[in-house]
Order: C-alpha cells, then sequence, then structure tokens
C-alpha cells in the first residue's frame, strides 16, 4: 500500500448544492493546515474557510469533518471537506489539494481498497459497497445492505474454520499413527467433510438468484406481428420507447427497455413478430428474437384477441414453465373464451393494452414470477461469477479429498479447499484478485 495521501470529489461530478471531497492517509493533517483549517474535534462537523495554500485566496466557506485513524472508513486519518458543488468551487479545491507535498488523486477503489488492506472490511463487503452505490431498486439495495453487514463472510468464514479443524485432525493421524489418538478420528474428518460439501452444494444451488438480483432479470415479450408486443412494452417503460404499427414486421431488432417492476432491476426486451419471415432483415430480427427467448429468465408470450381461441403455433411453441402467456386485444374477443386456458401453466391471462382491461392483474402476475425467479429466500445468496468460481474450486478440493489413495493427498487437498474459501473474503493469497475486485469502482470509494 502505497504512503501517499489521496483525495478524491466523494459525491458525484457535476452541479450540487454541496460536493464532498474526501482526503485519506498521514499528511491528511498537513494538508488541513496548508488550507487554513484548524483541526476539528474528531466526527464533529465545523464551518471552516478554505484557503488557496498558493494565493492565500478563499476558494469556499463549508464543513470540515476530521476522523482519526484508526477509526475512520480506510483505517487512516481521513478528512472530508463538504463544499458547495459549483464546477469552479470543486476544480479550484483539488488543485489546491494537489498542490500540497505528498498528495495525489485516488484511483477507482482505492479508498476501498485501503480500507480492506486495513481490515475494515473483507472482500464481500467491499463488493457489497460496490453493489450498493450501483442499486437501483430496493431489492438491490437491501441484498447489498445483508452482505455488507458480513453475511456471506459470516458463512464462509465459518466454512473455513471447520475446514482448518478437519485439516489439522486429519495432519495428526498422519503425523502420530503410533500416538494414542481419540477413536475414530478419521471418520470425524470425513463427516465434517461430507457436511461441508452438502453445505456448499447447497449454497451453489440457488438458482443464481442472487446474480440475478445484482445484474437484472432478463423479461422477453414474444408473438406473432401485431399482437401488441411494442404497446405493453411502452405501457410498462411509461415512454413510446417502440414503434407501434399495424404494418406486420415493424420491430426488426430487438428494442431493450432497463425498469423497476416490483422492487427488481429487470430488462425488458420488445421483439420481431414470429412468423415466416418476408425478408433477409427480418429473418435476422426472428433469429433474435429466438435466441433472446433462449437467454430470458422469464418470457411474455402475447397472442392476438381477435384470433382467438385459434393461437399462434409458432408462438405457442415458445411456452414453458417460465413464461406467461398472454391473450391481448380481449376487447375484440369474437367469443368468451376460458376454454382452453387450462392446457398452459398458470393458465392464459386475458387483458387489452388498448383500454387497460386486465392491465393492472397482469402487472401483478409478473412481479411475483419476477420475484419468484430471483429471491429464494436466501439469506446470503451468491452474488458474483467469483464466488461461484471459488465455491466450485472448494467443492471439487473436497470430492477429491474424499477419493484420494493416500492421506497425505487427501490433507493437500483439505488445503487447497481452504485456501479456495479464503480467497473469497481474502484471507489468503489474494494479490491476484485485487486489481479485479476494486477496478470497477467510481473514483472517491
Amino acid at each position: 500500500m502505497s504512503d501517499a495521501t489521496i483525495f478524491a470529489l466523494a459525491s458525484a461530478a457535476g452541479r450540487a448544492g454541496i460536493a464532498v471531497i474526501r482526503l485519506s492517509g498521514g499528511r491528511s493533517k498537513s494538508a488541513l493546515e496548508r488550507l487554513g483549517c484548524s483541526l476539528p474535534p474528531p466526527r464533529k462537523a465545523v464551518r471552516a474557510k478554505f484557503i488557496d495554500p498558493t494565493t492565500s485566496d478563499l476558494l469556499d466557506e463549508g464543513l470540515l469533518i476530521w476522523f482519526p485513524a484508526p477509526h475512520s472508513f480506510t483505517g487512516e486519518d481521513v478528512a472530508e471537506l463538504h463544499v458547495h458543488g459549483g464546477r469552479a468551487v470543486v476544480e479550484s479545491m483539488l488543485d489546491a489539494l494537489s498542490s500540497c507535498p505528498g498528495l495525489r488523486p485516488a484511483e477507482p477503489g482505492e479508498f476501498t481498497r485501503r480500507a480492506f488492506a486495513n481490515d475494515k472490511m473483507d472482500l464481500t463487503q467491499a463488493e457489497a459497497l460496490a453493489d450498493l452505490v450501483d442499486a437501483e431498486t430496493r431489492v438491490q439495495q437491501k441484498q447489498a445492505l445483508r452482505q455488507m453487514g458480513g453475511a456471506l463472510r459470516e458463512i464462509y468464514d465459518d466454512w473455513r474454520h471447520r475446514l482448518i479443524q478437519a485439516l489439522a485432525h486429519l495432519e495428526a493421524v498422519i503425523d502420530f499413527p503410533d500416538e494414542d489418538l481419540p477413536p475414530h478420528v478419521a471418520d470425524k474428518v470425513w463427516g465434517q467433510v461430507g457436511d461441508l460439501e452438502r453445505a456448499i452444494a447447497d449454497h451453489i444451488d440457488d438458482g443464481k438468484s442472487g446474480e440475478r438480483i445484482r445484474q437484472g432479470l432478463r423479461v422477453a415479450i414474444l408473438g406473432p406481428p401485431n399482437a401488441g408486443k411494442s404497446s405493453l412494452l411502452n405501457h410498462l417503460a411509461r415512454r413510446e420507447a417502440a414503434i407501434v404499427s399495424a404494418v406486420p414486421g415493424t420491430t426488426r431488432d430487438v428494442i431493450e427497455v432497463h425498469m423497476d417492476l416490483g422492487g427488481y432491476a429487470v430488462t425488458l426486451a420488445d421483439t420481431a413478430g414470429l412468423r415466416d419471415a418476408g425478408d433477409t432483415i427480418e429473418s435476422e430480427g426472428i433469429r433474435r428474437a429466438h435466441a433472446r427467448a433462449a437467454e430470458a429468465d422469464l418470457k411474455i408470450v402475447i397472442f392476438d384477441g381477435a384470433r382467438y381461441p385459434a393461437l399462434d403455433a409458432l408462438s405457442a411453441a415458445m411456452i414453458d414453465g417460465d413464461t406467461l402467456p398472454v391473450i391481448n386485444k380481449a376487447d375484440l374477443l369474437l367469443i368468451a373464451g376460458e376454454s382452453i386456458s387450462e392446457k398452459f401453466p398458470g393458465g392464459l391471462h386475458f387483458m387489452s393494452v388498448k383500454t387497460g382491461a386486465g392491465l393492472e392483474e397482469f402487472v401483478a402476475r409478473l412481479e411475483k414470477m419476477i420475484a419468484g425467479k430471483a429471491d429464494t429466500g436466501a439469506a446470503a445468496p451468491l452474488t458474483r461469477a467469483r464466488h461461484r468460481r471459488g465455491l466450485e474450486e472448494c467443492a471439487e478440493a473436497l470430492s477429491r479429498a474424499r477419493t484420494a489413495t493416500l492421506p497425505e493427498l487427501a490433507a493437500e487437498d483439505l488445503r487447497l479447499a481452504a485456501r479456495a474459501l479464503g480467497r473469497l473474503t481474502g484471507r489468503v493469497d489474494v494479490e491476484e484478485i485485487l486489481d479485479v475486485v476494486f477496478r470497477d469502482f467510481c473514483i472517491g470509494k
């Protein structure tokens, strides 16, 4: 870790009422003195005048908060300067700090990386902080806060502790074969290993719910031309995101809209109408519709109510257990119809985007399906592919240990399994992954 004192704008860039500039490092105190500030009492906001150290001109008047080490976010001396958020004020403050000896601008994620290096948080908590900054929905916020509170760390630390205990017992059997060890020590070791394997397998087999919450669910709108796909997209997006026309084949490419549905982040995709394509461009659009359906977490398949009870065969073939089948244009139904609903999982939903009939119930049903897909009820689900890879590596090592032909080989596999768990929280051998963890942080974090 560098000895340099770092600084950065910790609030969003651009014109604002207040901007927050953060410093961290051993020269924070001397930098404040160069700005003409007296050191305030710890963790108390005091009014301060900030002076240009080169010209002695007044730069701004605001608030100063001092967090002495080790009781700060980074574990170092930290200062926060709350100034007016105009561009000229912020730029002049940053220029003044740049002129102070031993100070430099922070790199992305450097504040959080220093907090990790000073044992203020583990890697899962650092990743959760990044997720909290990026959270766009209430559910994403709640998941990030649980992880920041140490929910994942506690699970992984407990598993690692149990694994190290099992390894110690196995090594005792290896190193002291002639000693009077308690009976059934080896049996106890493999019982512990089996329990860990099952716990890790259950944790991995979560349907990627945590990753879906963090990244957002993918929902594809499918159906024949002129069934109302684009109209539904515009209704859910509350804007004219897609062109609506009676001309078949108007939508030829996938149109995506990111939105919040029931507190979950969702990417909703309007696709080309499913039919025998009329030209090469439409054919490519239909190919992309099929590809998007294959990638989607959920599908909405819309049929034209004016043709009910006849249903488009190409669209009906897309229906499975992750589909909400819809009869749109219910106002144009030629017959009253629930007669074929029982053929579809969950039944058909009848509605009209044009009149609004059944739309509220449709949204409620869709939100319920999204919640069921994303939230499995796990207190601390996996949130990143890095966690999943580490746990899979641990599980593979445990499996090898159980089938090893020599106890020395089994012990080495248990060590590898413990190391894989340790890398998840940063307990061991983490230098090679630090850049990956912190590179996506914003400046000032």
